[in-house]
């Protein structure tokens, strides 16, 4: 995106490049519910998988608005990135309760 100045292609591009990386966090973490079961930690944890939903759309949406204005796709990323650096506190949460100890 730098090479091109944040053009509006490449910017779209990338929004794509992270929409796929997103739906496959998402296949990737129901495969895991899936196999561990519907009462596993995990499952309890993400319930309504909020946070994914809305990265998802963020990532949707910022595609077209590449074409429109490049700067307004890239402040989507920048936020979609801050509200995955904050630690996820349901599992830390079930971590701390202590509901399953974990096998080794």
């Amino acid at each position: 995106m730098d090479e091109t100045h944040f053009a509006s292609a490449p910017t779209a591009l990338y929004g794509l490049v992270l929409a796929l990386t997103a739906i496959g966090y998402v296949l990737r973490e129901r495969c895991i519910i899936r196999c561990n079961g519907p009462d596993s930690r995990l499952a309890r944890a993400v319930g309504e998988d909020t946070q994914e939903k809305i990265s998802l759309s963020m990532y949707l949406a910022a595609m077209p608005l590449a074409f429109v204005r490049p700067w307004i796709a890239i402040m989507l990323y920048v936020v979609v990135a801050g509200m995955w650096l904050v630690p996820d506190r349901r599992i830390e949460d079930l971590n701390e309760a202590g509901t399953e100890t974990p096998s080794r």
